[in-house]
């Protein structure tokens, strides 16, 4: 079992501090849910984990297995088996998807041990199947020209080929209508086991609807203030969140901290 700790993260943008403390623990076989208003910090934590150079932590810790994430460089982070599916994919083109994925495989990989041509496509057709992406898929230049779904499928493809230890998956269901977003769920869900852990960021209980959580946060002013099963997430969808304000007694805040 592997397990990703963040412990008393404290992380400012541009001098304002967004993140306050934030506590949490996953392990692998387990999906965390992470709800809240907008502004709260939700993708302030994973370009944080994540190490973007916009996001200045300036106390607090993140370990994998014991080693400090915060020490290492963003490759070094994706190669230890962090994954990050981002609001918005960026497009590179020139790079195909295929070409790609068989790059990031390989850089997680030791020199001799690279996968094969025959492996790879193997994997690729099947998972593109899978996920009910045409073929063509495969030859496009990364996320040029994709439709809001194309990307959040295609994130979930690298997902499925890379196979990290912990993926952050920030709104993976923005924007999708409900045929795509039962995709995206059961490309996740494939993924469920001994050797995967998963922490998503989420605004809806309806993709809750079809991923199963383990656990359930609630972040608010930059930490996370209320902790669960699904059924947070129900009552959430219920009843918003203004029972936990009154609850914890948390005062509306005057702006947002984040967009």
């Amino acid at each position: 079992m592997s397990t990703l700790v963040i412990k008393d993260l404290h992380v400012e943008i541009d001098g304002k501090e967004i993140l306050k403390g934030v506590n949490l623990t996953i392990n692998t076989n387990e999906i965390h849910a992470i709800m809240g208003p907008n502004g709260t910090g939700k993708s302030t934590l994973a370009s944080a984990i994540m190490g973007h150079p916009k996001y200045e932590v300036t106390s607090g810790t993140v370990e994998l297995d014991g080693e400090n994430v915060l020490e290492m460089e963003v490759d070094e982070r994706a190669q230890a088996g962090l994954f990050l599916a981002m609001q918005y994919p960026s497009e590179i083109a020139g790079v195909t998807n295929a070409d790609f994925l068989r790059s990031a495989i390989n850089a997680r990989r030791e020199e001799g041990d690279e996968i094969s041509l025959m492996k790879f496509i193997r994997e690729l057709d099947k998972n593109m199947a899978y996920l009910e992406m045409h073929e063509d898929m495969a030859q496009r230049y990364l996320n040029e020209g994709f439709s809001g779904g194309e990307k959040k499928r295609n994130e979930i493809l690298q997902l499925m080929m890379i196979k990290p230890k912990f993926a952050i998956l920030d709104e993976i269901d923005s924007g999708l209508d409900i045929d795509a977003l039962k995709v995206v769920s059961k490309g996740i869900n494939a993924m469920r086991g001994e050797g995967f852990g998963c922490l998503m960021i989420t605004h809806y209980q309806r993709l809750l609807n079809y991923i199963t959580p383990d656990h359930v946060h609630v972040m608010m002013q930059g930490r996370v203030v209320k902790s669960g099963g699904e059924e947070l997430a129900q009552r959430l969808e219920a009843e918003g969140y203004d029972w936990i304000k009154k609850e914890l007694g948390i005062e509306e805040e005057t702006e947002e901290q984040e967009a």
